[in-house]
């Protein structure tokens, strides 16, 4: 997150430096274009550091002190104040400068299609052309330039602001989804991890060498949520290994009455996604899906394409259960709605629909 701030600061420095850069150049080209005087070029960085002025005091001292903390009349009296000061300060370089370069003479240019004799009698002819002051002039061009500026900053500032603060909590909800994701890990292991150990216990006297093959599918998966899922994304593989290993030793304790039935691809692109998005409605499957006493049914698959994964997951809910989560107070399902929502925004689609006696979770992802 810290990387990311000072990326943009750099960027947004990298952005004021050159729109200087362009704003002090610009003159050059206007003298070697136009032909104009230095009285130009004076009056040209003069007003640009002014409004530069209001610009950044407004950016960088008025907003962040006393608009961000809602001391809105005293901003507005310190904008007020601000541009008061400015006008002043623009005012007399302005006519500092007018008079120095033209000993003071009107700014006036006469009309090109009159000679040079006639456009001067003309000029100095109140009747035929009303002089309007350069002061007044200033006035008009110097609140319409300075109200927009005040207004841009003010804005640019806001949308600074709120880009922050959404990062922010972008930022803090992917932390709390990982620490969920923690939480989410250590409740499938223990119930599971115990009741597989029991399994394998009472295997070895009947059948050591298939005890041998659940305690390596044992390990491998507690180093998968040890350590594989910590570096963020995993490989679609390792997520397929690791479902097929939790299947297989939930199989140790399954009777002849539950029907399992899983498909998982042989051929797919092996592509990147984040661990653990499909384990707990597997989990939930099996913890409310199977019965010792009447017939059950398990149904799980997945299909994938190039770009498109499709997880399907389908069970009975037996007499006495009160079936698997339907909603997001569950540590499990919620962990795993919250994530997709942040890490798929728009690319996936989940439908979970229940009947009296099946379960159905429907899971397209967008890769």
């Amino acid at each position: 997150m810290k990387k990311k701030l000072v990326n943009s600061t750099r960027l947004n420095v990298i952005l004021h430096l050159l729109a200087w850069a362009i704003l002090i150049l610009l003159p050059i080209y206007f003298v070697k274009r136009f032909q104009t005087g230095k009285d130009f070029i004076w009056f040209f960085y003069t007003n640009i550091a002014i409004y530069g002025l209001i610009f950044y005091i407004n950016f960088f001292i008025l907003v962040p002190r006393l608009f961000f903390r809602f001391k809105r009349y005293i901003y507005f009296i310190s904008v007020a104040v601000l541009l008061v000061v400015c006008y002043l300060i623009s005012d007399k370089s302005n006519r500092y400068i007018f008079s120095y370069f033209h000993n003071g003479k009107s700014l006036e240019i006469p009309p090109p299609e009159l000679s040079d004799k006639t456009a001067n009698e003309t000029l100095h002819d109140p009747s035929r052309f009303p002089r309007v002051p350069i002061w007044d002039r200033h006035v008009v061009n110097y609140s319409s330039t300075a109200f927009f500026l005040i207004f841009f900053s003010l804005g640019l500032r806001i949308l600074e602001r709120h880009s922050k603060i959404e990062k922010a909590q972008k930022e803090l909800e992917r932390e709390k989804l990982n620490s969920e994701l923690a939480l989410l890990k250590n409740q499938i292991s223990p119930h599971f991890f115990f009741n597989t150990l029991n399994n394998i216990y009472s295997l070895i006297s009947i059948n050591p060498a298939d005890s041998q093959k659940a305690v390596i599918k044992l390990s491998k998966m507690m180093r998968y949520l040890l350590y594989e899922t910590e570096h963020g994304n995993i490989k679609l593989s390792s997520e397929i290994e690791f479902m097929t290993n939790y299947i297989d030793l939930m199989k140790l304790r399954m009777s002849d009455k539950i029907a399992l039935t899983v498909s998982f691809p042989s051929e797919y692109e092996d592509t990147e996604i984040p661990p653990l998005l499909f384990i707990p409605f597997i989990e939930n499957a099996f913890k409310h899906g199977i019965s010792f006493r009447e017939n059950s049914f398990i149904d799980i698959s997945m299909n994938c394409s190039k770009d498109t994964i499709i997880f399907r997951c389908v069970n009975s809910i037996t007499k006495g259960s009160n079936g698997p989560e339907t909603n997001t107070r569950g540590i499990g399902l919620g962990n795993v709605m919250k994530r997709l929502d942040l890490l798929f925004p728009g690319m996936h689609y989940l439908k979970i629909s229940r009947t009296d006696n099946v379960y159905e979770v429907n899971l397209n992802l967008k890769i």
